[in-house]
């Protein structure tokens, strides 16, 4: 026995009550003994190394070059995604990969190279192998982007997992971003990086890592290019970064390096090479378009952890009508359970549950339910019993079900990655609908199991389907939450085929995009929670994600009002627009916090609701492009190396910049430009980028500012669409696209492009169509005139 985990365990009891506490206690001695018996003994280990290439076999696309004691894949496809693969890797299975591969690309051709090297030549990337077994990713023009090492493997000599590592290069004054949500910044600092999905047990600030949504996907930007390097594999790993230095040392430039190490799996990996947005074009078109949330789910959503009551909504719903404050959907926590048991309602606290969800839907607010993964280990209980029938929940290596502890209590875990479980848990989403419903909420899908101590998920050694492969807890840990996703996403589409489903979830993994978003969990309360609020939403949008945002104020305590203020204006313009909170913490509703934030939040919804035909055409381009709402300042000029390293504001769309409030107290800040012109949307003020400028800010708002020439597809005073159109500089053109609301079905209008340009002393705006230019068919306003 540990004697810290007896203490650990002896403190959950003090601490955490009585029940729960011992509950947490037996689940963690449980999980030990359940991996000490489960687990393979790892015992000696065999280094390993490719060797000496042998010969080489071209294939479509590429070929297999084999070495002394290995053998290594290439496939270029014929969107440009270059795929590679060690020790016979192939890239399917993948619960990465959106259907089928993308076929090869028949004009890329595997050759000989110097040294006795290969090399696999294509349009627009060239890959060389060397003969020890070094890959390098170049760009056409012979400039390398990424160099990758020969790997390493450490097998049990008894057989199992290998473990493996792989050490890259890139250029020394490359930047990394991505690896899934993480809270320390948009760019990624020197230091190393779990992939293991966690719920940290606390509220989160910028030092806690990993999190909830952690993926092996990483977005590297440099002066030559940027490239996106996608590791397919789903067991637990590091990644270790360490930024370049040029002219470091002895004068010399000493590069970027990045060091991959996984528990198992494939060494398998997919590289993209281009501009940022055609780097997430093909992305996309790998892993799946992002879902376009009904245009309700772009509006404003109020939660809580504690609602209590059917009246207490009322209550709250009242309170943003009397506010005059738009108000679009309502979250339902764990306390609207009975006994926090999925799939059940409390019937003292939220007695006639539809007819409040008519209610609240005839003045325009939908409820969304919050749906946990574990089900109450009793028999008598629907869902378990239900279950039990369908064999549907996780086993261990004996063959008993997996318990574990969560806020019902004594439960078990439906196993996602099975195609018939994932059946059966869409049923019964059925009652959720008959709840009155409209959308699905997924948290605590790390999985979570609470334990006085050590890992607080599953054993590893917990059997999964993994479609029929097999396997354990080491490489299902990490798709749970997708798989979840899944089963939500196509169960919802089952029984309301006519209508796009609404979820987002609090974990996932590569793909979550094809079935919804994500927000930012219980990050901590505090102007550094803010600030990583916004790193969450970046990151995640270059990892493919980009439907994702905060919980406003925090999740924990009580803001200030002036924090409240910039948390709400910030996450006005991000894609997921929600307050929420703990049981524990202070409340969220503007009026709360004094009349003049009430007044600020009041303009900030507004513009939300005016801004919205710009939210849904994002939202149709995002499916289309795989571009992400929310972008960095270099999206469209990651040579720009000040750019590459502003993290304190972002674009939204190609039209709009943003620069939150992120300090207390400030009354000037520095925002940094692209290049072009610029219009402050408060003043219509033109300012010339590249480069800062310093602004001034007030409490009624936060910097906005619309490219020149931008035309943006707004609400119009009488509700209809409008285009705000900002008027190019003088000599210039520009333009926009706009994709009319087709309503919360299935329907895809096409994108309309429009073209603004100086004709003598106005704009003119022209829609640009199979039919020449015409004129546009909404009403257009032209601002910035007279500053261009």
């Amino acid at each position: 026995m540990d004697g810290r985990d007896l203490v650990r365990s002896v403190k959950a009891v003090s601490s955490g009550g009585a029940v729960q506490g011992l509950r947490s206690v037996r689940a963690a001695w449980r999980r030990r003994r359940t991996d000490a018996t489960g687990l393979p003994r790892r015992g000696a280990e065999r280094a390993r190394v490719p060797g000496l290439v042998q010969s080489a076999e071209p294939g479509p696309g590429g070929g297999v070059v084999r070495f002394a004691r290995t053998e290594l894949r290439i496939t270029v496809a014929v969107n440009g995604a270059v795929f590679w693969g060690w020790d016979g890797a192939e890239p399917e299975p993948s619960y990465a990969l959106a259907g089928h591969c993308p076929e090869p690309d028949p004009r890329a051709v595997l050759e000989p190279d110097k040294d006795g090297g290969w090399r696999v030549v294509a349009e627009r990337v060239t890959v060389v192998v060397s003969r020890h077994g070094a890959v390098e990713v170049r760009t056409p023009g012979g400039v390398t982007l990424r160099r990758d090492l020969p790997p390493r493997w450490w097998e049990p000599a008894e057989g199992g997992a290998a473990r493996w590592m792989q050490r890259s290069e890139v250029a020394a004054d490359a930047r990394f971003f991505g690896l899934g949500g993480r809270a320390a910044g948009t760019r990624l600092r020197d230091g190393t990086y779990r992939l293991w999905n966690t719920d940290p047990g606390r509220p989160f600030g910028p030092g806690d890592d990993p999190l909830y949504i952690t993926m092996p996907v990483q977005m590297v930007v440099a002066d030559a290019g940027t490239h996106l390097m996608f590791l397919d594999t789903s067991w637990d790993g590091t990644v270790t970064l360490r930024e370049g230095a040029e002219g470091a040392g002895s004068g010399h430039d000493r590069a970027g390096t990045c060091e991959v190490r996984m528990d198992g799996g494939p060494l398998r990996c997919w590289v993209m090479v281009g501009a940022p947005a055609r780097v997430l074009l093909v992305w996309a078109s790998l892993t799946g378009a992002p879902a376009v949330p009904p245009a309700w789910a772009l509006g404003h959503h109020h939660a809580r952890w504690g609602f209590g009551s059917e009246q207490e909504v009322r209550r709250i719903v009242a309170g943003y009508q009397e506010h005059g404050l738009p108000l679009d959907a309502v979250h339902l926590d764990i306390d609207h359970y009975d006994a926090h048991r999925v799939f059940t309602v409390d019937r003292e606290r939220f007695p006639k549950l539809p007819l409040l969800a008519e209610e609240l839907g005839r003045q325009g607010v939908r409820l969304v339910s919050i749906v946990d993964p574990a089900v109450r280990a009793e028999p008598g209980d629907p869902v378990f019993d239900s279950g039990s029938a369908e064999d549907a929940f996780v086993r261990d290596a004996s063959g008993r079900m997996v318990e574990g502890v969560v806020w019902p209590g004594e439960v078990v875990y439906p196993d996602f990655t099975h195609a018939r479980v994932r059946q059966w848990w869409g049923r019964l989403l059925e009652e959720r609908r008959a709840q009155g419903f409209a959308g699905l909420w997924l948290d605590m899908n790390e999985p979570v199991s609470f334990t006085a101590f050590g890992e607080k998920t599953l054993p590893r050694s917990a059997r999964h389907a993994l479609e029929g492969r097999g396997g354990d807890h080491r490489e299902a840990h990490n798709v749970y939450a997708l798989c979840m996703a899944r089963a939500g996403y196509e169960g919802l589409r089952n029984l309301t085929p006519e209508e796009r489903p609404f979820l987002f979830s609090r974990s996932g993994w590569v793909g979550l995009q094809r079935y919804g978003g994500t927000w930012s969990g219980d990050v901590a309360t505090g102007w550094p929670g803010l600030r990583a609020s916004l790193s969450l939403v970046l990151g995640l949008g270059l990892c493919g994600v980009p439907y994702s945002g905060p919980d406003v104020g925090g999740f924990d305590g009580s803001p200030s009002p002036e924090l409240y203020l910039r948390w709400f204006q910030l996450a006005s313009y991000l894609p997921l627009f929600r307050t929420h909170a703990s049981i524990r913490a202070g409340r969220r509703e503007p009026w709360e916090f004094g009349d003049d934030v009430l007044e600020h939040a009041r303009v900030a919804l507004a513009e939300r609701r005016r801004l919205l035909p710009y939210f849904v055409t994002l939202a149709h381009l995002a499916r289309r492009t795989g571009a992400p709402y929310v972008r960095p300042l270099w999206w469209g000029a990651p040579e720009d190396r000040a750019l590459r390293d502003c993290e304190d504001a972002f674009l939204l769309g190609d039209g709009l910049l943003v620069a939150p409030v992120l300090d207390p107290g400030a009354e000037r800040r520095t925002v940094l430009l692209p290049r072009g012109r610029w219009y402050d949307t408060a003043t219509e003020e033109a300012y010339q980028g590249p480069g800062p400028v310093v602004v001034d800010v007030c409490e009624a708002r936060i910097p906005v500012f619309a490219r020149a020439g931008a035309v943006l597809p707004v609400r119009g005073e009488d509700g209809g669409l409008e285009l705000e159109v900002w008027a190019p500089a003088r000599g210039r053109s520009g333009g926009g696209l706009v994709v009319p609301d087709p309503g919360d079905g299935w329907d895809e209008p096409e994108a309309e492009r429009y073209v603004t340009r100086w004709k003598g002393r106005r704009v003119v705006v022209r829609r640009d169509g199979r039919e020449g230019r015409t004129e546009p068919a909404y009403p257009v306003r032209v601002r910035g005139l007279g500053r261009g």
